[in-house]
């Protein structure tokens, strides 16, 4: 499931995010297309933004 299809407002923890960068680079086998190379940037920010989020709940 790539960041955009998921329903406005929703939010996936930083694990969920981090599990979802591994499979891709397990799929890509370390070598990633020009498009996996912009689902992993997404999820990158997806991931950033999760961590972000966790910090502030834990303050």
């Amino acid at each position: 499931m790539s960041p955009d299809s998921l329903p406005p407002g929703s939010v996936r923890s930083a694990a969920e995010v981090n599990e979802q960068i591994r499979a891709l680079w397990l799929r890509a086998g370390g070598i990633l297309s020009a498009q996996e190379r912009a689902e992993y940037e997404l999820l990158v920010v997806e991931w950033a933004a999760a961590i972000r989020g966790e910090i502030i709940e834990a303050a």
